[in-house]
């Protein structure tokens, strides 16, 4: 009986794998043209992408009606897209195609026959591209570099503990509040559970009390609690329970241990070893790495200064009590650019200046979240503390709101409000709100020092009568493009609204924030035992939304981290183990979602998470698709159960062109063919690389696969457990406008 669960649970296990994931698209495609011929679309390879627009060229074969040699081609095709970050995808929504190119004289009517036919028909192809396919081929555009300049590097006042510890921030001095339903004052300036009973501070989170004379410490375990402290536990473990971190198995909270608790009231952050640093060499490299912590922390054995990894920027010391001064990711010794992918540490790379890990994210954060906004039901609503109060944006024309947990902007007597990723405008700060058609002109000069530059990253690409279509890019998210690689946050300090109500602001520092290159940005993984109170009992919910909050718009980044990584055991790149999904019969689909459009009923987006597991039916958009399922077990492993990219190939010859639009054939043995006249005929190397051009085209390619299997890995990865080291604040990981355009589909 154990047995036949055991293999039910693969099955099904296996069935969530394949539609959790991208669904692969199988090339050619094929359109059945109106004259009889038959068009095969080869598998495309883009050339650029902004906003919602892809450019893509993609070798064509055309086989006249009664005949059966194919004439091959090149075809050039702007492409507005609709992209779904949740699941990695990019779909095609109409086409434009400028140019074809054939190895033989056509007439320059059929021509303009292929060009309507293929505008008309990709778009009912439904194609959906794999985002990371794209990443890997594509060459990173410098649009979002320009706007990401004079970002803060200041270290925060950098903590250094070899013990089990906790990081407490408290926004500047702490500020009391009654809360009713509790009875009891609670620190309002702080998104940890700080709340005063009768002369005493109690400290709630990770499943434990702590107590204090002082509100900001020190603090011990409390053993024995006043008995009205159990209403305000419960309300956080239940409110904790809901988040996509937070682990619920009363084993894995028993596992968090007790912890020294640090509380500080300015920017700072936590670096900790579980005892003294334990260091371990990186292969090919002179560096070492601390084994027994989740921080990023290494020793240059050539200089022997440490290095530490916080937001995305580098730092180096002496030693790890500092003083530490900020590293520019281009400048750090050469080794860092050798850390193997697939080693424990290589999720640094994606900080690393020159990596093809710090590339994919710089691409990464240029491709927007895209949506449809209904201009008849869109609305806002916007809540100030009093009258409303502006301040002025410095460097522009522009003020913003400053006591409102809204993102106000008033511009030439006109105000404008961003919500979960949409504009909107009035001629009142107070609304009535309409979907704006298009933003202020000085949103790209806000600059770095103003708590609303996130506002920048918000785009309105087109305007039809019933939608606007927008989208943002990582950067609202607080993930910023900085020279040759992303980081997190702006490093500024923004000083909150105090009033009747706490308005914060979003954080750089103190929680540990760490990137995933496919979920973006969370905070610590100890954080997942239900640190964060989120204001309760306020009456407003001072982190929904886009609020300013600690941690920006989509109010919390959850923990994320591979299962059994310990203290990242396994990296993020390189191929993956893929039998993680399978782990004593546990199975879940992680439903951690990005897209702050599904917030909203007033918008559509592409997200195809909604999964019906009974029939494997997945919901698009309204539209029903029963997919075939590929039972994971017949996919191509080695032994070591990694999947091989190389295998991933499709079966038989591939079609590609280069950039010239020369066409080429690559043999299931690798051998490369060129298209001259009606025969394929050896390549010509002597001139441009032509092989090695192509072979780069390729490893980027099968790269581009095994990113995408990476991800569909670890969205089938079951319930993520704790470390069993006794860290409790560990490092997890989560996260131009154009003018009217032809053939939107409304």
């Amino acid at each position: 009986m154990k047995t036949l669960l055991s293999l039910l649970s693969f099955i099904i296990s296996s069935s969530l794998f394949a539609v959790t994931g991208n669904v692969q698209e199988e090339w050619p495609k094929i359109i059945a043209a109106s004259d009889g011929s038959v068009i095969k679309i080869y598998h495309p390879q883009p050339e650029s992408f902004s906003g919602d627009i892809l450019k893509l060229r993609s070798a064509i074969s055309v086989t006249e009606a009664g005949k059966t040699d194919p004439v091959f081609g090149t075809f050039w095709s702007v492409n507005t897209v609709e992209t779904d970050r949740d699941n990695r995808n990019v779909s095609i929504v109409s086409v434009q195609v400028p140019n074809i190119k054939f190895g033989t004289d056509i007439d320059a009517n059929r021509i303009n026959y292929l060009k309507s036919t293929l505008e008309t028909e990709i778009p009912n192809l439904h194609i959906d591209l794999p985002m990371d396919e794209l990443l890997t081929m594509l060459q990173s555009t410098t649009e979002e570099k320009k706007l990401s300049k004079n970002l803060n590097t200041a270290p925060p006042k950098i903590i250094y503990s070899n013990r089990p510890s906790t990081l407490v921030l408290i926004d500047g001095a702490p500020k009391l509040q009654r809360n009713n339903d509790w009875g009891m004052d609670v620190v309002i300036n702080s998104p940890f559970t700080i709340v005063k009973n009768n002369n005493t501070y109690y400290l709630y989170g990770g499943k434990h009390w702590y107590s204090a004379t002082s509100v900001t410490g020190p603090y011990n375990y409390a053993n024995n609690i006043p008995s009205n402290l159990y209403k305000v536990q419960t309300t956080v473990d239940n409110a904790a329970s809901n988040d996509p971190g937070f682990i619920s198995d009363s084993a894995a909270a028993k596992n968090n241990v007790i912890t020294d608790i640090i509380v500080s009231t300015e920017p700072a952050e936590l670096i900790q070893t579980n005892g003294e640093a334990n260091l371990s060499p990186i292969d090919g490299t002179n560096l070492l790495y601390a084994t027994n912590t989740e921080n990023d922390i290494f020793i240059d054995q050539s200089s022997q200064q440490y290095y530490v990894l916080l937001s995305g920027r580098w730092y180096k010391a002496a030693n790890l009590n500092g003083p530490w001064q900020y590293i520019a990711s281009n400048s750090l010794p050469a080794d860092f650019t050798k850390i193997p992918e697939g080693s424990p540490k290589d999720n640094v790379l994606a900080s690393v200046a020159g990596t093809q890990a710090a590339r994919e994210a710089i691409m990464d954060a240029q491709i927007p979240q895209t949506a449809k906004v209904d201009r008849n039901k869109a609305s806002a609503t916007v809540t100030y503390d009093g009258e409303p109060k502006f301040e002025n944006i410095q460097g522009t024309n522009m003020q913003y709101g400053v006591n409102t947990q809204s993102s106000v902007i008033r511009y030439r007597n006109k105000y404008y409000v961003v919500e979960n990723g949409v504009w909107f405008e009035s001629y009142s700060p107070n609304g009535p709100w309409v979907v704006a058609t298009e933003r202020p002109e000085e949103v790209d000069i806000i600059p770095p020092t103003s708590p609303v530059y996130n506002l920048k990253y918000v785009y309105i690409y087109d305007v039809t009568p019933d939608w606007v279509y927008m989208g943002y890019t990582p950067g609202y998210l607080n993930n910023f493009i900085f020279g040759p690689t992303v980081v997190y946050g702006t490093g500024f300090y923004y000083s909150p609204w105090f009033g009747y109500h706490y308005y914060p602001r979003p954080y750089t520092w103190g929680f540990r924030m760490h990137y995933n290159p496919w979920l973006g940005w969370s905070v610590g993984y100890g954080y997942s035992f239900g640190w964060f109170n989120f204001g309760f009992g306020f009456g407003v919910n001072l982190w929904s939304g886009w609020g300013g909050g600690w941690f920006g718009p989509v109010g919390y980044h959850p923990p994320y981290r591979w299962y059994g990584a310990g203290y990242r055991s396994v990296g993020y790149y390189g191929n993956r183990p893929f039998t993680a999904n399978i782990i004593h019969n546990n199975i879940r689909i992680n439903n951690y979602s990005t897209n702050i459009y599904n917030n909203r009923r007033d918008v559509i987006t592409r997200n195809n998470s909604v999964i019906n597991n009974r029939n494997n039916t997945i919901i698009n958009n309204g539209r029903i698709e029963n997919r075939k399922i590929s039972s994971p077990a017949v996919m191509p492993r080695t032994q070591n159960g990694f999947v091989n990219p190389n295998t991933m190939r499709q079966q038989g010859p591939t079609i590609t062109t280069d950039r010239e639009g020369n066409v080429f054939q690559r043999g299931i043995n690798g051998q490369i063919q060129q298209r001259q006249g009606n025969q394929w005929q050896p390549v010509d190397n002597s001139r441009n690389n032509v092989i090695q051009n192509l072979n780069r085209q390729q490893e980027n390619h099968d790269r581009g696969q095994m990113r995408v299997q990476n991800f569909q890995s670890q969205r089938s990865a079951p319930a993520v457990q704790p470390s069993r080291a006794p860290s409790n604040n560990n490092g997890g990981n989560r996260s131009g406008n154009s003018g009217g355009r032809n053939g939107r589909r409304g």
